[in-house]
């Protein structure tokens, strides 16, 4: 008997994929948290029910909220991860050495423990001791900071449920003010192309937009996104993605990717003209 995991992507679209067995299910006091294993993606985590990850294509996710900002920045030292409890993120960050500290903010233990067990690959980003961990609500371990980071990336799911606060008016006030004068914000801007998913997109870059004097979306394709299209938000105090992009220092790094080029980085920024449109009518009101 076949067995296949189900995720509604919109009212009337189903992605579903070929599970081979169950290997985790918990329910912390955040969220439940489920891993499969299946043919097609390897193992694969979710929280209620939504991917987050899986090993076959995970690598596109945390290279490009990573390296995106990383090759623009001339000088991360101190990094705040939102979320970020599967050490993937960090695992990119650790590759540069000019990074000092990268402060994870992660409330649930248990998903923590349950990417440790299950991906030990991905989850050894946190190992490094530049890497400190803090089980507590990020939104108010956020509003007690200012002036602190050079980079804080927001690796909180989606818009909803949960993680519902880490896209408000007020979130992104607070990045802010966490920024040092020269920092950049980088978050998940969800899929734009299922309706529901439209409207949280236009929501989010116009909160971003009204915040920040500098913000920019950017794209990748990732299998288990929503239409397999993901965009990220890339806002800053003073570095443009594209005019401030350094590609011939970021070469020399040497960092190993997959998925990032800095030929990529540039192409990245260039929209779908329906996406285009959503954002600038945003800009507009």
């Amino acid at each position: 008997m076949e067995i296949w995991f189900s995720e509604n992507h919109s009212p009337h679209v189903r992605f579903d994929i070929r599970v081979e067995r169950q290997l985790y299910s918990a329910k912390s006091e955040y969220q439940r948290i489920d891993v499969f294993a299946s043919p097609e993606f390897g193992k694969f985590l979710t929280l209620d029910g939504s991917v987050i990850f899986s090993e076959q294509d995970c690598f596109i996710y945390n290279e490009m909220v990573v390296h995106v900002p990383m090759s623009v920045h001339p000088h991360v030292e101190k990094v705040l991860i939102i979320g970020g409890g599967d050490g993937g993120v960090a695992k990119e960050l650790i590759n540069y050495d000019t990074v000092k500290c990268i402060d994870i903010v992660e409330q649930d233990a248990m998903f923590i423990e349950a990417c440790k067990e299950f991906f030990p690959e991905t989850a050894k980003g946190l190992d490094d001791e530049r890497v400190h961990v803090y089980n507590t609500d990020a939104l108010r371990f956020l509003r007690s900071q200012s002036d602190v980071y050079d980079l804080i990336i927001n690796d909180a799911t989606d818009p909803f449920g949960a993680s519902e606060g880490f896209f408000t008016r007020e979130f992104y006030g607070n990045c802010y003010k966490a920024l040092k004068d020269d920092g950049i914000l980088v978050y998940q801007h969800g899929s734009p192309f299922y309706d529901e998913d439209e409207q949280a997109c236009r929501r989010m870059h116009k909160k971003v937009f009204n915040t920040f004097p500098i913000s920019r979306v950017y794209q990748a394709h990732i299998p288990t996104s929503p239409s397999g299209y993901w965009l990220f938000g890339f806002a800053s105090k003073k570095y443009h993605p594209l005019a401030d992009f350094k590609p011939e220092e970021w070469k020399k790094l040497q960092i190993p990717t997959e998925y990032y080029t800095c030929n990529l980085h540039t192409g990245a920024f260039m929209l779908p003209k329906y996406v285009e449109e959503l954002l600038e009518e945003e800009e507009k009101r």
